[in-house]
Order: structure tokens, then C-alpha cells, then sequence
């Protein structure tokens, strides 16, 4: 009897995936992906029944390459926003609704993780709290998150800086310290 054995892409999709959803179980501890970047979020995420809106050409083009939908901001299931200049995009990004909160966007952002601001993150997965520090982001984008959510509606956030990353679900409450 012959087993399939997975290929380095279905290995490699499979543990960017597995670290994604330990990271948003799990708010403020910082998993690591097997390689750098934006490209294992998009492998592992995206598919052709995704909207997809990405700031960044190469992002875009294999969010496309995986078949998915490319839209504006407001549409988008995943929203690959680059480094952010200010904070707009947080008005357009997808909240879901009341009866299908779920379908609120997920958003991702470049960060610097473990230097700068210190966070004090609290609620659902977090033992307590947990104290982050996050930098790269602009002045004012937690006050922002904060009036933005409206639980249970609201956008999941994956912060990435090189091969870690960071989840904060819409559940999570972030104080600036």
C-alpha cells in the first residue's frame, strides 16, 4: 500500500497555516513561519473564493495566481495593506454584521515584533495577560482598532515581521502601556 507523501509547497503551505491559527488562538504569543514574508500568508490563506485587496504588486499578483478575486478595501476578505502611512484603511476594512460576524476581513500589516510600544493584551486565549511590544505601526492605530470593533464584529489582525507572527482576533483587547 502506497501512502501520498505531501511536496515541500503542501508542507510548507500546511505549517504556515498551522502557525497562523495557533497565533490567533493564542493572542500575543509569536509563532514562527517557515519562511519570510508576506508569500507564506498568501500560500496558506488565500484561494479562488477569497477577495483579496493587497497595497503591494507581488502580493497582489499571487493572491491572483492563487485565483482569487482582487477588490477594494471594503470588499476584501484579506487585506494585505503594506506599512501603513495613516490610518484610513481602518474605516474601510470589512467588520461582517451582527448576524454574520464571521465574515469581517482579516487584515495583515508588516510590524516590528519585540521592540518598541508595549501592549497589554487581554481576553478569550490570553492566560490573564500578556505584555507585546510592537513597533512600525502609525501613532493612534490601537485607539483606532479600539473604535473600529464593534464585538463580535470586527477584523481579525496578523502582524508579520520577517518569519514571526502575531494574532490578534477581533476578541482581543489591546492597551497601549
Amino acid at each position: 500500500m502506497s501512502i501520498p507523501q505531501p511536496s515541500a509547497f503542501e508542507t510548507r503551505t500546511n505549517a504556515s497555516f498551522d502557525a497562523l491559527m495557533w497565533a490567533l488562538s493564542r493572542p500575543g504569543l509569536v509563532r514562527r513561519l517557515p519562511e519570510p514574508g508576506m508569500a507564506a500568508l498568501v500560500d496558506a490563506l488565500i484561494d479562488r473564493e477569497c477577495r483579496v485587496h493587497a497595497v503591494a504588486d507581488d502580493v497582489a499578483a499571487q493572491a491572483a495566481r492563487a485565483g482569487a478575486e482582487l477588490v477594494e478595501v471594503a470588499a476584501a476578505d484579506h487585506v494585505f495593506a503594506g506599512r501603513l502611512n495613516d490610518l484610513t484603511i481602518l474605516d474601510a476594512v470589512s467588520l461582517g454584521s451582527d448576524l454574520y460576524p464571521e465574515t469581517g476581513a482579516t487584515l495583515i500589516l508588516p510590524a516590528t515584533i519585540g521592540t518598541g510600544h508595549s501592549l497589554r493584551l487581554t481576553g478569550p486565549g490570553v492566560d490573564g495577560q500578556v505584555i507585546v511590544q510592537v513597533d512600525g505601526l502609525p501613532p493612534g492605530f490601537w485607539a483606532r482598532r479600539r473604535v473600529a470593533m464593534r464585538y463580535p464584529m470586527g477584523f481579525e489582525l496578523f502582524l508579520v515581521d520577517g518569519d514571526q507572527v502575531l494574532g490578534l482576533p477581533r476578541s482581543t483587547e489591546v492597551e497601549p502601556l
